[in-house]
């Protein structure tokens, strides 16, 4: 399963890369820059043909692709020919008008864009699928008898968060991405105890991993709404329907209280009190085994299953370009997140954790029907097109953002930046880009060997 993940993995990653450099490739056609080669793929080409000045290639690793521009590279010879009187050949990266550029090196980020507004119009169009919680919530201080925002704030468990700084909370999944987003902001939120509705204010903690947290669960009504084949619960006679009332002689109001009733011992048996059909039984699970402090019983537990609306084209489409701006701002939003004390072991990671995960949701999604697996996976692809744009923007050498600032400062001074600057600057983009990469890849070692 950890292969198929990877190679679903790989190929969506490739599908991304492949529409931004197609994105460089149609601009440099269209603004008079010879491409030499395009290339579906990566590596020693398997099949090639050239078709008027361009060769196009079929790489052996299906990865991607590249765009290879005529004197991408050459930056210091097109200066010294034109100081010597020499004309810059128009044809070439280096040699076109500075706008040319510009247009060049931006489409391919622009094209990610594009793409995820595509695949999100599509995915809003077709309706979603979607799987959540209630917005009820269980404190986390109630748990481990620590103090958090939330209970610093006076929210208590049991209270339904309806809304959060004016936007209204319908589910646990909204709520977690309205508090992830603002970490250190004060949150005007608006609390439904018990019919009354309360005014409070709270201020997330920034996480090690960028994410805003105020120290909640989500509240799940211990019902069971099916039981594992040959898991523990369905050996003890657990069926769907039974509300269970306690573990080991402890009250199971919520299912997250399990983590307070195990938190100091795990063991392998413990008896379960449960009611069905108004009558009290008992049993005993053998056998179990924990994750994260939680017992791996069989039992699972119903949660909100709703299909958003299909939309009209219009409509639609509307909503895929909201979404991926939404996401572009996230993505900038991530960025100044990581120099307000965010561990970075946590919150960046390199290609080989991202092909995971691309793949390890992809799997998911596939695995209950093609309908999910198509919309997790456009959804994740979509996030990663996303982000690919908005790294590629940064102004930094050797990637877009960096040729951009380039060129805008070379049409601003009239005239080709010092070769020695330039080469300079470039240098200093290929350490801290090899810096980044063996940082991440460090981090995703360290990920795989804690799974």
């Amino acid at each position: 399963m950890t292969f198929l993940k990877i190679i679903i993995g790989l190929a969506e990653l490739g599908i991304v890369v492949f529409i931004h450099e197609l994105g460089h490739f149609l601009a440099a056609r269209f603004s008079g820059i010879d491409v030499e080669a395009f290339s579906v793929g990566w590596g020693k080409p398997l099949l090639k043909k050239k078709i008027g000045n361009v060769e196009y290639r079929l790489g052996m690793l299906p990865i991607g692709g590249y765009c290879k521009m005529k004197g991408e590279n050459g930056y210091g010879e097109a200066w010294e020919n034109s100081k010597n009187g020499k004309a810059p050949d128009a044809s070439s990266f280096y040699g076109a008008h500075p706008a040319k550029r510009v247009l060049t090196a931006f489409a391919g980020p622009f094209f990610n864009f594009l793409f995820a507004v595509v695949v999100l119009s599509i995915i809003w169009g077709a309706g979603v699928d979607v799987k959540t919680l209630e917005n009820r919530i269980v404190v986390l201080a109630d748990i481990d008898g620590k103090s958090y925002p939330s209970d610093r704030a006076g929210l208590v468990s049991g209270d339904r968060i309806i809304e959060i700084a004016g936007t209204p909370i319908g589910n646990y999944g909204e709520l977690r991405e309205n508090i992830g987003l603002n970490p250190g902001k004060a949150l005007a939120v608006k609390v439904d105890r018990d019919g009354a509705i309360l005014d409070l204010t709270v201020t997330p903690d920034l996480e090690k991993s960028g994410e805003g947290k105020i120290g909640v669960y989500y509240w799940t009504t211990p019902v069971v709404s099916a039981v594992a084949p040959e898991s523990p619960a369905e050996k003890a006679g657990l069926k769907a329907g039974d509300r269970i009332l306690s573990m080991n002689g402890s009250p199971l109001p919520y299912t997250v209280a399990v983590l307070r009733i195990f938190r100091d011992a795990q063991p392998e048996r413990f008896s379960v009190e449960y009611e069905r059909g108004g009558e009290l039984f008992s049993a005993e699970l053998s056998g179990v085994s924990y994750v994260s402090g939680a017992p791996e019983t069989g039992i699972e537990y119903p949660f909100i299953a709703y299909r958003t609306p299909s939309l009209s084209p219009p409509a639609a489409l509307a909503a895929g370009i909201k979404e991926s701006v939404k996401t572009f701002a996230v993505s900038v939003k991530s960025l100044a997140l990581l120099f307000r004390g965010v561990d970075l072991t946590q919150a960046v990671s390199g290609p080989a954790r991202i092909t995971y995960m691309v793949g390890e949701v992809a799997a998911q999604g596939f695995g209950e029907n093609l309908r999910t697996g198509l919309s997790s996976a456009g959804s994740f692809l979509a996030l990663i097109s996303i982000a690919l744009c908005f790294m590629n923007l940064l102004p930094l050498p050797i990637l877009d953002g960096g040729l951009i600032v380039l060129s805008v400062v070379e049409g601003i001074k009239g005239g080709p930046l010092n070769p020695k600057f330039v080469s300079i600057f470039q240098t200093a983009g290929v350490v801290i880009i090899f810096g980044l990469m063996v940082f991440s890849l460090f981090n995703d070692i360290l990920f795989f060997a804690s799974r």
